[in-house]
């Protein structure tokens, strides 16, 4: 079993920044995928950006430019620096994990973007 530990987000004005960070822990043998999802009011979730097998980077179109993903593999974390934060960014952030053909899904963490 593999817990996810999330934090960060919260309210912020238009055009402000905001990082999230997740911690794993537990089973861990080799994390395959480690990323953010979202989810919006009435909407699916949806890919943020992602680490994928080999080190490669998954950015949605709509942050490209604005988010940076990194990642601590001592620390099993990974980090999403928000920049540039808009209206529509408002969900919330699911961190994501899969290992060994399993995924799993920290609890959430609410951002907000308003004035």
């Amino acid at each position: 079993q593999v817990e996810l530990r999330e934090s960060g987000g919260g309210l912020v004005q238009p055009g402000g920044s905001l990082g999230l960070s997740c911690a794993a822990s537990g089973s861990i043998f080799s994390i395959d995928v480690m990323g953010w999802y979202r989810q919006a009011p009435g909407k699916q979730r949806e890919l943020v950006a992602r680490f994928t097998l080999g080190g490669r980077t998954n950015y949605a179109d709509s942050v490209k430019g604005r988010f940076t993903i990194s990642r601590d593999n001592y620390k099993n974390t990974v980090y999403l620096q928000m920049n540039s934060l808009k209206p529509e960014d408002t969900a919330v952030y699911y961190c994501n994990v899969q290992q060994r053909g399993i995924i799993y899904w920290g609890q959430g963490t609410q951002v907000t973007v308003s004035s």
